[in-house]
């Protein structure tokens, strides 16, 4: 079945080889909340594996991103007990793992080898060195691109694109007669959605959400010139309604062969060169998230990582569970039935140090993206947080996806970029106060 139809037919609350007996005689059955993204997906068509090895059975339930983060957050911090492994980020994981919600994954087996985890996986997943997070895959943000169209348009791709060359290749590029959007870019609201990717845009033009004291600056010329430069390069390349497209509904009109370019996760490349998946899987490049000239790239650090709550009366069924799916056996699994190409990145050194997997066309370039990306770094000018794309603190969740609500209605013309910045930075003001900071 293709990721897409997947996608579509995967409910919430799937059970799935429900009644397998313990030995007791009662079924030992986990519940899982993780997010509709196509690894994750492809996870579940395996399950089945793990039910026959393990006598536990797995119950789903998959959800839309934004809805995802809500459901889990709202779970772990009324102590509501609905899952017993939830897939979380680099952003919720330290600050959860702070308040005691989450266990620690300090025992997993010699055999599950956590030496391998990626360091900028690993250190982005640990609470005062102790892991809380086994990552599924890890990610950056690069560009994707259509290499026939981009020699059609009679220009050559940079291995470091600035975006000014971006804005001149999606309008060069942009064909409305055929249907082909020169650039696909995340739109819409939400603080993983839209809000992470402009952003991480930000950091590239000299802006920041706050000064080193914690004082907002979204009134900034920096942020003015970022919400305007994406704006009018949307409005005269993107898609009709990109306000409202996220990760998946860029992925769909990529695949379809309505993009040329589209600067997204890493860990979307997979999906756009299966040809079982993708129209124009045959041409597709792939090169460094844009900068301007200013020393930081446009280009974000995260991964969707599997945790357990300290609610959990399922706690050995839970690690069980997550040393399978997050193992080197697992990325083995995939590769046998999938191809190299398929398996989840991001997470783990000797998948780059595989001489199979260095020969798939993107493997180098997302190594590349994931290590340029430094959270203790991540602005021209600096900042009191850490993180790339968002900022570690309790807060930022709650006041920056009504941020990126406002800055949706500005892309969509309900109202102008000025309007915008101007109540995000009222917003952010208000949050800042109220916090203490």
């Amino acid at each position: 079945m293709s990721i897409n139809k997947m996608l579509l037919t995967s409910t919430v609350g799937l059970g799935l080889f429900a009644g397998i007996a313990a030995a007791d005689g009662h079924a030992k059955t986990i519940t899982i909340a993780t997010v509709n993204n196509g690894d994750m997906i492809r996870m579940q068509g395996y399950t089945d594996q793990f039910t026959e090895e393990s006598g536990i059975a797995v119950e789903w339930v998959t959800l839309e991103e934004n809805v995802l983060r809500q459901r889990v957050t709202t779970d772990i911090t009324t102590n509501g007990g609905s899952f017993d492994i939830l897939t979380i980020g680099m952003y919720e994981t330290p600050i959860w793992a702070a308040n005691e919600w989450l266990l620690p994954l300090d025992d997993l087996s010699d055999d599950y080898d956590a030496a391998d985890i990626l360091p900028a996986m690993a250190n982005g997943l640990s609470y005062e060195g102790t892991l809380y997070a086994a990552p599924f895959y890890g990610e950056s943000s690069m560009v994707m691109y259509r290499t026939d169209l981009m020699e059609e348009a009679g220009l050559e791709m940079p291995d470091a694109p600035t975006w000014d060359f971006i804005a001149e290749a999606a309008a060069a590029m942009t064909d409305r007669d055929a249907e082909i959007n020169g650039i696909c870019l995340r739109g819409k609201a939400g603080w993983g959605e839209g809000g992470a990717f402009i952003t991480a845009m930000a950091n590239s033009f000299g802006a920041r959400p706050f000064d080193e004291n914690w004082t907002p600056q979204l009134d900034s010329e920096e942020w003015a010139n970022t919400l305007n430069f994406y704006k009018d390069m949307m409005d005269a390349s993107g898609p009709a309604g990109y306000a409202t497209n996220g990760f998946n509904e860029n992925l769909s009109l990529f695949q379809q062969g309505k993009c040329g370019m589209w600067i997204d996760a890493t860990v979307a490349a997979s999906f756009v060169t299966n040809p079982d998946e993708s129209t124009v899987a045959d041409s597709v490049g792939f090169t460094l998230a844009p900068d301007n000239g200013l020393g930081k790239r446009s280009n974000w650090l995260w991964a969707w990582a599997l945790a357990i709550p300290a609610g959990t009366q399922q706690e050995a069924e839970a690690k069980q569970f997550i040393e399978w799916a997050t193992s080197k056996a697992y990325i083995e699994l995939v590769a046998e039935n999938e191809g190299w190409a398929n398996v989840p990145p991001g997470a783990r050194t000797s998948l780059y140090e595989n001489p199979e997997y260095q020969e798939v066309a993107f493997a180098q370039k997302t190594l590349d993206s994931i290590l340029s990306a430094d959270p203790t770094d991540p602005t021209v000018d600096p900042v009191p947080y850490v993180g790339v794309q968002f900022a570690a603190i309790p807060e930022w969740a709650g006041f920056w996806t009504e941020v990126s609500q406002e800055f949706s209605a500005a892309y969509a013309g309900q109202q102008t970029v000025e309007e915008a910045l101007e109540k995000a930075q009222a917003i952010t003001e208000e949050a800042m106060e109220a916090a203490g900071y």
